[in-house]
């Protein structure tokens, strides 16, 4: 019997997406895994987007179908990706989420694998406090945490300006959003995956 990971992010740029995409090739790569990408609905007005430029961004990963809180029940493991806004996950996440009261009132959630993945504008623009902010929600749900160890060898690198931490893979995207995920940021993701995947897995073996 396979094991279902599902990657549900929000992206407004693209570098969320790119993460995402490194996320679920690493849980891709462990045997008997079912991955799939999802998208939590956007909240910004379309000629708003137009405005920001993140319109044609957008465009990019439009074919990527919605998350639903049937995705998050039949899944063995959800990784959740998000942009910080000001220390805390986006509000399209927030909004997602706060619609899973049903999911909690009946324990769905309860022993699902849960973990995180973020981007920020600079090198400390509160990447772990909004991975913590998921955290809290997560554990509400009954989730059980999985970060990155120490075992991924990119979370050491110091050659160069890089995100992740044992709280989860991050990407730095500039405050222009001209950066994109780095070869280090983006397998540091891949290993994200591919470790949430090979807990679930056991998990579910149980």
């Amino acid at each position: 019997m396979s094991t279902k990971v599902s990657v549900v992010f929000y992206s407004m740029y693209g570098h969320v997406y790119r993460m995402a995409k490194a996320v679920a090739e690493g849980a891709g790569a462990v045997p008997d895994i079912e991955v799939a990408l999802y998208q939590v609905p956007e909240l910004v007005p379309d000629e708003a987007l137009e405005r920001s430029g993140a319109a044609a961004a957008r465009s990019a990963f439009a074919h990527v179908p919605q998350a639903t809180n049937d995705v998050l029940a039949t899944s063995d493991a959800v990784i959740f990706g998000a942009p910080t806004r000001f220390g805390n996950m986006a509000a399209q996440m927030r909004n997602f989420l706060d619609q899973t009261g049903g999911l909690w009132a009946q324990g769905k959630l309860i022993g699902k694998v849960g973990s995180v993945f973020v981007s920020t504008g600079s090198q400390h623009g509160g990447q772990e406090t909004t991975q913590i902010s998921f955290h809290t929600t997560l554990l509400h749900h009954g989730m059980v945490l999985v970060g990155v160890p120490y075992s991924a060898p990119g979370l050491e690198n110091m050659d160069e300006i890089t995100g992740g931490s044992p709280y989860g893979a991050t990407t730095l995207a500039g405050n222009d959003g001209k950066r994109l995920p780095s070869e280090n940021e983006l397998n540091i993701a891949r290993f994200q995956g591919r470790h949430v995947a090979e807990i679930a897995r056991r998990l579910k073996a149980q």
